[in-house]
This record gives structure tokens, sequence and C-alpha cells, in this order.
């Protein structure tokens, strides 16, 4: 079996909506293969003035819900040019007022059909309010793909429970304009190793990041990259059966790490969590069956 995906991760420098609602039109004709299209971390929300009184400032004046005027002008997109799209990460004014940096999903019908709420921002730096959950989505004949916002990639529990929801592929969308990007771009190839999964982390192109933008296999080989902080297109058609292989018959033809315990193993205490690791759960949603079910999955 195969499970092609083509997609576009998009490098680009912070844009307004008008200018992103025209540059996203071009590069859907030019990149006609591709069904889905990244952008980085706050891609329609990013602050000039680098002061924390003026980014703050600006926080308040943009937020807006998810179901405000920005959605609906990124869903009608996506259902008008008939892609999967990911637009990065907006800030978004919650129902009890706080914000939010939401990383947000729309689909070839134009709905919206899954939000992110950074779970780990990053302190102190940045100032919005943390999620609490851990989102997943499926691409109708595809599969299941998880969401991540930058810093939330160097949190291992973080990449590991969207694994273990079943995520094939996990978005990280980035804008990181430090040279902590170098170690970046190790988590992405790590994460992979340890899940088994396909990683995409899309950083913005200068002068808003320092770029690098990659795409990780389930082996952690880098199928595609970008070499600096230029505004580039990455495109590439991945097989998300790849998963499934991978972890059925072990990376490099040896390792398992998701058929590691018995369902009749001892629990193990996890002091840090307050909690254990289950051997039962642990293998409960990584299957290799339930995966390849995913396909039929309704979007």
């Amino acid at each position: 079996m195969t499970r092609l995906l083509p997609l576009a991760l998009v490098q680009s420098p912070a844009e307004t909506l008008t200018d992103f609602a025209a540059g996203l039109e071009r590069k859907v004709k030019a990149h006609a293969v591709a069904d889905l299209f990244v952008y980085p971390e706050l891609h329609l929300n990013t602050a000039d003035s680098p002061g924390p009184a003026e980014r703050q400032a600006y926080m308040e004046a943009s937020a807006e819900p998810l179901d405000g005027l920005r959605g609906r002008i990124l869903a009608e997109l996506a259902g008008d040019l008939g892609i999967w799209l990911v637009p990065g990460s907006v800030l978004e004014r919650g129902t009890d007022g706080r914000i939010y940096n939401t990383a947000v999903v729309y689909s070839p019908q134009g709905k919206a059909v899954a939000a992110y709420r950074k779970i780990f921002p990053w302190k102190p730096y940045e100032t919005v309010s943390s999620g609490t959950d851990f989102v997943v989505f499926d691409m109708a004949g595809y599969g299941r793909v998880g969401l991540s916002i930058c810093y939330d990639a160097w949190f291992p529990e973080h990449s590991r429970h969207l694994a273990w929801m079943g995520a094939e592929l996990v978005l990280n969308v980035v804008q990181t304009p430090t040279n902590d990007r170098v170690q970046e771009i190790v988590i992405s190839q790590a994460n992979a190793i340890v899940n088994q999964n396909f990683v995409a982390s899309v950083n913005a192109a200068g002068p808003h990041g320092v770029g690098r933008s990659l795409l990780v296999d389930p082996e952690g080989r880098v199928r595609i990259s970008a070499t600096g902080p230029e505004d580039a297109t990455l495109v590439d058609v991945i097989d998300l059966d790849q998963v499934v292989n991978v972890r059925q018959h072990g990376t490099a033809g040896v390792t398992r790490p998701w058929d590691q315990f018995a369902e009749n193993d001892d629990t193990i205490p996890l002091p840090l969590y307050a909690g254990q690791l289950d051997p039962h759960l642990w293998r409960q949603t990584n299957s290799p069956s339930t995966l390849t079910n995913l396909s039929t999955a309704p979007a």
C-alpha cells in the first residue's frame, strides 16, 4: 500500500493577510502537485517592533477569535484553492479573554478542521497563555497529522504524545531567529527517530527567522531542507505508509520502540508526572493496523 501526500513547506517572512492571500494563490499555481501547504509560526501576526510593551500592545490589537473575519477569509481561501492549508499559527482571542498562539488547519472544503494552542510558549519572552490539549487531525485519504508550535519540539513528551495519538506526520511551525536553530534541526531528527513518524519543521525566512526548514522521514533522514534564511518553498511527496512499515519492521530493520512492552508487563512509575507508564496503553494507539485504517478517516 501507498498513501502519497504531496506537500509544500513555505519558508517565508511574515506577511499581511492581503499579501498572504495573493501569494498563496501564486504558490498553488506554481506547485499544483501539492495538496497541503504549511506556513511558519505567527506568519500573519508578527509585530515589527521588538520592544515588550509594543509587542503586547500589538497582540492585544490583533488577536481575534478563530471564527472571526481572519478565520473566515482563511477558510474561504482553502476552499477556493482546493487545498489543505496550515497558515502557520495566529494570535487567538479565546472566549476566556486570553490570547493564545494557535495553529489552525483548513480543509479543501473550506472548513476549519483543527486548532491547537501552543502548550510550551518560549518563556519569559512569549507572553501568550498556554494551551493544555494535544491535537491531531485526519486528512481523508491520507492519514493523521499532529500539530506542534516551535518550542513544543524541545519537550519530548509533546511529540511522543502526538505519536501515541496516531500522528504519522508532525507539523512543527516555527519562528526562530536565534542561534539555537542548529539544535532545533537535531531535535526534529531525534523526534522523528524516537517516534518513527515524519516531522516537518517550517521556520520563517529572514528577517523574522533564520530559515533552515526541513522535512524528516520516520528513520531520521532529511528528505528536503532549506540551506539558510532564504524565501523558499520546499515541495515533496511522502508516503505515509512508510510510518507503518518502519514501525512494523524496525528503524534500519532493527529497532521497534512501539513494540517494547507486552500488555502483561509491569507498569513503570513516572515520578516526574506523578503517574506511570502503562504497557497496555503504550501499544493501544500505535498498532500498524490502526494507522493503516486512518486512510479512510473523515476530514
